[in-house]
């Protein structure tokens, strides 16, 4: 591959490196308090741990949707992965609504098969725009997502399974997408 032919392919990438910095750091805040919120109301599923385990997987719609419009603006070409993040994102929420009210175990059921899923298409993502910069946070992220979720999926046949590993989940998450963040920003304080 010629040189000419790598640079034009990140010139795209780094005009999205400003959105994806600002998105990773919005995730990290929310990801940051809704992880508290949830560990102060894990003890059971009360409509307040209802609506945020709801909230949790629109927003990564809304994420995703952000990620969009800014893979079309600067025409990465990666826009499969946000689309499969959108679809998962709405079909996890419609799962939690109806899993909260058969209780935790099934709540964990749906959060893991969730996990598993997005974190695939969160580690495809992340290998298809490698060149950006920050992205071995989010390969890593991917690839835990996968563990972690299945690990809910085990969790929920046992007498272990708490919502507050949920919510340690989505604080690792944020720590990643943080981490993602600060490295975008740095990669682009270089170029």
């Amino acid at each position: 591959m010629s040189s000419s032919h790598v640079a034009s392919r990140r010139r795209p990438l780094a005009g999205a490196a400003p959105a994806l910095r600002r998105l990773h750091l919005v995730r990290f805040g929310f990801a940051l308090v809704w992880a508290v919120l949830l560990v102060l109301n894990a003890s059971s599923i009360s409509p307040l741990t209802a609506v945020l385990l709801v909230i949790y997987p629109l927003f990564d719609v809304a994420a995703a949707v952000v990620d969009l419009r800014s893979s079309r603006a600067t025409a990465t070409g990666a826009a499969a992965g946000p689309y499969a993040t959108v679809a998962l994102g709405a079909l996890a929420a419609i799962g939690l609504a109806v899993a909260v009210t058969s209780g935790v175990p099934a709540v964990l059921r749906v959060w893991g098969v969730w996990a598993v899923v997005a974190g695939g298409v969160q580690l495809a993502v992340a290998l298809r725009r490698r060149g950006l910069g920050g992205r071995w946070a989010m390969i890593a992220s991917g690839s835990l997502s996968v563990l972690a979720g299945a690990s809910f999926v085990v969790m929920a046949s046992s007498a272990t399974g708490s919502l507050a590993g949920i919510a340690g989940y989505a604080l690792l998450g944020g720590v990643f997408f943080l981490v993602s963040a600060l490295r975008l920003g740095r990669d682009a304080g270089r170029s």
